[in-house]
């Protein structure tokens, strides 16, 4: 496994893994992943499952993510045609971590809504 550099930004794969981890970051990205783990879906489905998410954003995300190799289309033959995605290996090995720091908030979402009401209060007291 590669090491990261002792001054970040000298590596010369940097802005590469900056457009990957940036795409990756994305909320809608993170969502119709955690969406797919569990199985293939269809279009419309996932755009139920995830919620307000337009249709256009939903259609750039699913193809971002087919061209980065995270999931797959297929067309059924049906009419009208039915078309499903799913996660590849490589998808599914997104979602792992991604699941794993979608429990992290869970687990601690209480104490980082305390602190956040705790800074509010505080920003308030300041502008008096």
């Amino acid at each position: 496994m590669p090491t990261p550099p002792f001054e970040p930004g000298t590596n010369p794969g940097c802005g590469k893994v900056k457009e990957i981890l940036s795409r990756m970051g994305d909320k809608w990205t993170i969502l119709t992943i955690a969406m797919l783990a569990e199985k293939p879906r269809r279009f419309n489905e996932l755009r139920r499952l995830i919620g307000g998410i337009s249709q256009q954003m939903l259609t750039r995300t699913l193809k971002a993510l087919e061209h980065d190799g995270m999931v797959t289309r297929k067309v059924h033959p049906t009419v009208p045609p039915q078309v499903e995605y799913g996660l590849t290996n490589l998808g599914r090995s997104l979602a792992e971590p991604l699941m794993q720091l979608a429990m992290w908030v869970l687990k601690h979402l209480s104490e980082i809504e305390a602190h956040r009401a705790l800074h509010e209060k505080q920003s308030k007291q300041l502008r008096k």
